[in-house]
């Protein structure tokens, strides 16, 4: 079972997606654009014109925060969701688009904006 499923509203489970605790993670919140589907944790996002969507090639942003909650995206309509703007995060937990693989220049904006990224073990 997953276990997103198996947690209690306020409990705290491991996903490996923060790194170390410096920089502090900060959270703010985004909109994300209609049809994005349903998104985990951890998913990169790209600011394209007001709202947010999945980093992928077509995206007309920069990878620019994560998200820090799951999110459902599938409606017609912009949703609101709650992503990190900085943060020491792990490289091999970030979710991009299908068949998309993140840059070197995706992980610089990420920088650049207050993201670190490292390599750990999943």
């Amino acid at each position: 079972m997953n276990k997103e499923l198996c947690r209690k509203v306020g409990e705290v489970g491991q996903d490996n997606l923060i790194a170390k605790l410096f920089p502090p993670a900060e959270t703010f919140g985004i909109k994300v654009a209609g049809g994005e589907g349903v998104l985990k944790r951890g998913t990169v996002m790209a600011l394209s014109g007001t709202d947010y969507v999945v980093l992928d090639a077509e995206a007309t942003g920069k990878a620019n925060c994560v998200l820090s909650d799951p999110v459902d995206a599938s409606g017609e309509s912009p949703v609101t969701a709650v992503a990190y703007r900085t943060g020491h995060l792990n490289r091999k937990a970030l979710i991009v688009a299908e068949g998309y693989t993140m840059t070197a220049a995706d992980e610089e904006e990420l920088r650049k904006g207050g993201i670190l990224l490292s390599d750990m073990l999943d």
